[in-house]
Parts: structure tokens; sequence; C-alpha cells
């Protein structure tokens, strides 16, 4: 089978057929859809226009829905995702992500996460698992046991989650009991290390005790094993059997020693109970390591044999003996739906939470005369080329004269002081900042110049509103700000919600699914009425 990455939906279903026609056995294909198909298959924007050029429909990310609290949604969510995603020709999601997120230092997960409570995180997995599974697409938990209380990216060094048997049995292990008793189809693994379930220094995707005997044994889970990628340097680094001299426990278990092969990361994948090598660096040479492994009696063909079966039965489950092409036609009609992409407008507006308004500028006065002087800053990464571009779109509806500036973090001499006296002209200052996790994210922060920057702001001017559009413990950095808007994510269905928001257009009901501490505890979240 096949991962799918990036592409516009019709080039994706395109590809995906003739890849289907090519292969003796039908594929089964999947994608990382954690906020729906416009996650991967979108169209990107059109230079020098910047004119966004749509695709699948986007969501908030998941801790947006985790701010609604409202599981009817998560399961929209699921149903509206699955049928865009079979539409395109792809049937196995990766998500929900069921990792509890109760470490703000996380650079990895964040967002992507439901939320600090484990019955919330449970909750709202159980009710987008049902939403993808009752429409024809595997649901995918990941990452197991739980990648929420880490503060390394496993893309890029080896994981560890420190705590306790006891707090990962009440905290980490609950979203995936509940996913499991729900039926859900397939569990990805942590490429990290838990010593409290295993002393072993192996990751938990090659780590036996963890998933045959925790996963499979322990909490009877029968669906598809599906490794996290096996080309990150979580899984393929070598760690010694502890802390190297001098060095904290706090950080790494161990020390990174020279990077294991291919091959032997994938034997110990499949002798740990896994179903799927995914995204093996060397395709050759995983296929290679399934052959030998066997020969050299490191896993048996039984236990090979019943992957395989595990595979054929969910292709045949999903009809795909019958039909393995899509509709072209029908995909136009269907990824993408005014209907489709009005619900994730809602789940948008539904998850803006405003965290703190201690001055009371939230709505910004529309119709006062004369009309205010708006600010609009926007911090964003150079390539991030949709940051700020709908949100002011938005705001220049009401406001028409507003203006605009914008601070790249990489940048290494930005005008602080020409940002400064345009916030001193300015009647309300509008910070929007896109700095979040990501893959290649060691420290999910705001650089610290910037940080400052935002300081002196709101010390010189108290009439500063930040929206959080990335990272939304950014407020542990400015606890100092007046006004505090999360919008949970920066794609344009958030950017427009946002501003929505911010000018009364539509109501505020969200609630923190976490807490930023010291200043705000989980459930923190003011109400605004919309302005008729």
């Amino acid at each position: 089978g096949f991962i799918m990455s990036i592409g516009s939906p019709t080039e994706t279903a395109e590809k995906l057929n003739a890849m289907q026609r090519l292969s003796a056995l039908p594929l089964v294909v999947g994608a990382d859809y954690e906020t729906g198909v416009a996650f991967r298959q979108r169209g990107g924007y059109f230079l020098p226009n910047n004119i966004y050029l749509g695709g699948g429909t986007m969501f908030p990310y998941q801790m947006g829905l985790g701010a609604t609290r409202d599981t009817s949604l998560a399961y929209q969510e699921g149903r509206i995702t699955a049928v865009e995603a079979r539409a395109l020709g792809v049937h196995i999601a990766f998500a929900p992500v069921l990792d509890v997120n109760n470490n703000p230092a996380n650079p990895v997960i964040g967002m992507r996460s439901f939320g600090e409570d484990p019955r919330l995180v449970a909750d709202m997995g159980q009710a987008l698992i049902h939403g993808l599974q009752n429409n024809g697409v595997l649901a995918t938990g990941k990452h197991f046991p739980g990648h929420g209380d880490t503060d390394e990216n496993s893309h890029l060094t080896i994981t560890t989650v420190h705590a306790s048997r006891a707090r990962i049995d009440s905290v980490e292990l609950v979203p995936f009991r509940r996913a499991i008793a729900a039926g859900i189809d397939g569990m990805m693994t942590f490429h990290g290390l838990v010593p409290a379930l295993d002393t072993a220094s192996v990751p938990a995707t090659l780590n036996p005790a963890i998933m045959t005997g925790l996963l499979r044994k322990q909490l009877g889970f029968r669906g598809l094993l599906i490794t996290d990628a096996m080309d990150m340097n979580g899984v393929l680094a070598r760690v010694t059997t502890g802390p190297a001299a001098g060095q904290s426990t706090s950080g790494n278990y161990g020390t990174i020693k020279n990077a294991m092969s291919i091959a032997e990361a994938c034997k110990l994948a499949i002798a740990a109970g896994a179903d799927i090598l995914l995204m093996p660096s060397d395709v050759p040479a995983a296929i290679d390591a399934v052959v030998s492994g066997v020969r050299e009696g490191r896993f048996s063909q039984a236990r090979v044999d019943s992957s395989v079966r595990r595979v054929l039965e969910i292709k045949q489950r999903l009809g795909l003996n019958r039909r393995r092409v899509v509709d072209l036609d029908l995909l136009r009609a269907i990824v993408g739906d005014t209907t489709h992409l009005a619900v994730a407008a809602t789940i948008a507006e539904r998850a803006v939470t405003l965290a703190k308004d201690s001055l009371s500028l939230v709505p910004i006065a529309r119709a006062s005369t004369p009309a205010p002087r708006v600010l609009s800053i926007t911090i964003a990464g150079r390539t991030d080329l949709g940051a700020g571009a709908t949100f002011n779109a938005e705001l220049r509806r009401a406001f028409p004269d507003l203006r605009a500036g914008q601070i790249i973090p990489d940048d290494p001499s930005p005008d602080f002081d020409l940002l400064l006296r345009a916030a001193d002209s300015s009647d309300v200052a509008i910070v929007g900042s896109y700095i979040t996790t990501g893959t290649n994210v060691s420290n999910p922060n705001a650089p610290e110049p910037i940080a400052q920057f935002l300081r002196t702001l709101v010390q010189r001017h108290p009439r500063t509103v930040v929206v959080a559009f990335g990272n939304p413990y950014l407020l542990q950095q400015i606890p100092s700000v007046s006004s505090y808007l999360v919008a949970w994510g920066g794609f344009p269905v958030s950017q427009t919600a946002a501003a929505r928001a911010l000018l009364g257009a539509a109501a505020i009901n969200g609630r923190l699914p976490i807490s930023i501490p010291p200043v705000l505890s989980f459930g923190a979240g003011l109400t605004r009425a919309a302005i008729p």
C-alpha cells in the first residue's frame, strides 16, 4: 500500500487510480487526515497573487474540537473526512491523535491533541472514530501508548515519557482504552521510550512488551498495528542503557549512538507486533528484511502471515476486491462541497476561545465615529504564505484603512521600532501569531527577541489583542497582555472565524481544553454574544 502526502484532490485521485490499475492486488492507501482531507489534499497558493487554491475540507486542529466540548461536531468532522477520503481513493485516516497533551513544552503534538484532560480526549476521540468508521474509512489512534508528555520531537531525536506506570494508566492510556472499546480499526505506534512500561532502552514501536504484551494481550486490541514513519530519528537512533555521565535524567533517557539500519528497525518492529511498516526509508530493504527475518528465526512465518491476513481482510471489508478506482466526476461533487465547508466554518467559530480580555477590547467596536485605527501584525515563517491573508481580508471588511505589518522569525534584523511606532498611532493593535509545533521543531516557543517585542508592545500599548493561531501556550511568554484569543490553527477557516469573533459577527463560546500555567486553568474562556 501507500501513504499519500501532498497534492490537489484531482491530482491525488488520478495518481491513485493509476497505481491501482498497475497493481496485481488492490492497494490500501492511508493519509494523515488529522484536520480533514485538506491536511494533505489541497491546492496550495498561486503566486504572486497569493490566491488560496482550495481543495478538500479543512477543519481546525483537534484541540479546537476540544475547545467546543461538542462530540457531535467531532462525529461530523469524522464523517466528512471519511466521505471525502473515499472519494479520493484513500481508505485509512491516520487520525485521531489520542495523545493527552499535558506538557506545554511538547514540540510536536500540541494542538494536534484534543487537550490535556484524558476524559475529554477519550470523548472527542471516540466520536471522531465513529464518524470515520461509520462512513467507510479506518480510523487510526496515535501514538500508542502516548506522546503527549514529552519535550522532545521524535522526528528529530530519541523521545522519552518519564511518567510512572500509575500515571500512564490513569492518563495516557485512557483514550486508547476507550478507542479500543469503540472498535477502532488501527493503532499507530510511538517512537519513544517509556521506562515505566519496559526498562529496556527500546522505543515503543520496537518493543514487544508494549506492542504485544500491553496493546494486544492486556488491552485486547485486534486491529491493524501500524508503525509511525520508519524514517524518523526516534526509531532509527540507538540509545545507551542510561544517561551519559553528567547527563540529566530529565532529558533523553539515553544518548544517541549510530543509527541502526532500516532493515534492523523493520525486523524489530515486526517482532514487536507491527502489521504495517509505514514509510521505511528504503522500501526494498524493508521488504527484504521481512523475508530474511523469517529465515534468520527472528520471527516466524506465522507472525508474518497474521499481519498479511489482517491487511487482506481490511481490503476485502473495504470492497477493494470489487472496486479499487474512484470516479473523478463524482469526486468533484464531493470533495470540498459547500455543505462540508459550512460544517468546518461552524466548528472553527465554535472553537474560538477568548482566554483573557481584562480591558474588554473584544469585540472591537465597528460602528464608532470616527472608525478606530487598527493595526494588524502577523508573526509567521517565510514559507507560511497564507498567514494573515484571510484574517486581514476579513478585518478590512469592517476597517478599510487597516494597516498591516509582518514579523518573520528568522529575519536577522526585524524593524521592531517601526511596528511600535505604528502601534502608537493606532487605537487597537492586533497581533496574529502563527508560530507553532511541527515535525522539524525542537522548541514551540516564540524566539526570545519576538517575545520581548510583544512584552514591550503590550506594556506600551495596552489596547493590544494577541490571537494565537499557532502555539496556544504563547501566553506563558506574554502573561501581561490584556486580551488573548485562541483560534486553534492558521488555516483560512480559522482565520475567518477569528476575525468574525473579533468583529462581533460571531459569538464566542470556546473553553480552553488545556491549562496555560500559571496564567489560566483548564476550562477558562469568556463568552461574547454576536452583535446583530
